[in-house]
């Protein structure tokens, strides 16, 4: 169980003052711990003091038992999938895994010189009808493995050379992923974890996770109720459950700043992904950020919508974005003062 002292820090609080870009170039924050030289020779990451108390077990464990009747995510389906029922992310208890190799195609402060070590996952709670990866997230396309063969991916995917781990849609196989956590733990990972995730969290869930996740990679995808139910359907709470995980990723690991050599080592690091006529509300989650987190909070403003999947059944996504669409988020930020935007038209 999570200790008790944990429990009480977890509160809607955050920094409001953080040092520039070039004084931390050397470390990164640790939320409300306050500054802590992490030089990158030397960084240790998180999980590791947890597999050594046995806690990081007692978290997988926490988590396992909350899908005998399920709620892993904010979706609350109450199916036992300890027993092999489905849920409303069609996954049981059986770990699906679509793929998994050395990404250059993530934040470049995780992708350096050699890949993030990405793990896909089969499926997903929030069911976006614009899915680019449709084939895994609706149709479940991948395999079925074992725990202790997640653990081998996370381990090969170190001796192949990448920087940290990064698991992709992991909220529904979260005690699957501590589990693997352990086993790779125990067998020499020593890798920052990434937890690359939809952003419609749940905070009990949250909660098991400090301390054992490095990187928080979360999207922010909608700012108003009626389009996060149109466009993710069942996902009307997905503004409100956001900003209140968000706000409890940046209590846990702080601003997201590169060290010395370049990489990410600890941190949140928001995506937005604009989409056409404003439906995600870039705008104004730029307003938000500014006036509720740090100006140098990691902000990755995405250009790449395509109508992919079902789109084109809606006519107000039925189109790419334009350039014209994108620059106005871009711009507002910038006029808020925020600082560290990865703007993926000026990536060098």
């Amino acid at each position: 169980m999570v200790n008790r002292s944990r429990r009480s820090m977890i509160k809607n609080t955050f920094l409001t003052a953080a040092a520039g870009m070039v004084p931390l170039a050397a470390y990164v924050r640790r939320g409300e711990r306050g500054e802590k030289a992490m030089m990158a020779d030397a960084y240790e990451p998180g999980y590791l003091k947890l597999h050594r108390s046995g806690e990081l077990k007692e978290r997988a464990d926490a988590l396992w038992e909350m899908m005998r009747s399920c709620e892993l995510c904010p979706r609350l389906c109450g199916v036992n999938r300890l027993e092999g029922e489905r849920g409303d992310c069609n996954s049981n208890d059986a770990l699906e895994v679509a793929s998994y190799h050395p990404h250059i195609g993530e934040e470049p402060p995780l992708v350096g010189r050699r890949g993030s070590g990405t793990i896909f996952f089969t499926n997903c709670s929030l069911l976006c009808v614009f899915c680019i990866n449709w084939e895994v997230s609706h149709r479940g396309d991948g395999s079925e493995r074992r725990i202790n063969e997640l653990a081998s991916m996370m381990l090969t995917l170190r001796n192949s050379g990448c920087h940290n781990i990064n698991v992709v849609t992991p909220t529904h196989y979260s005690p699957h992923i501590l589990k693997a956590l352990d086993i790779a733990a125990r067998r020499g990972l020593r890798l920052p974890l990434v937890y690359n995730t939809h952003g419609w969290e749940r905070m009990e869930v949250l909660e098991l996770l400090d301390g054992v996740v490095d990187i928080y990679l979360t999207d922010f995808k909608y700012y108003d109720s009626e389009m996060a139910d149109l466009y993710s359907p069942g996902a009307d709470n997905y503004p409100e459950i956001a900003r209140k995980a968000v706000y409890e990723m940046h209590r846990q690991v702080g601003v997201a700043m590169p060290a010395a050599n370049g990489l990410m080592y600890n941190g949140l690091m928001i995506r937005h992904l604009v989409m056409p006529n404003n439906v995600g509300g870039g705008r104004e989650i730029m307003s938000w950020i500014a006036e509720n987190l740090p100006k140098e909070t990691y902000i990755n403003i995405m250009s790449q919508y395509q109508p992919y999947y079902q789109a084109n059944r809606f006519p107000d996504i039925a189109r790419p974005v334009t350039a014209q669409e994108y620059s106005e988020v871009v711009e507002h930020a910038r006029s808020l003062g925020l600082t560290n935007l990865d703007i993926q038209a000026e990536r060098r």
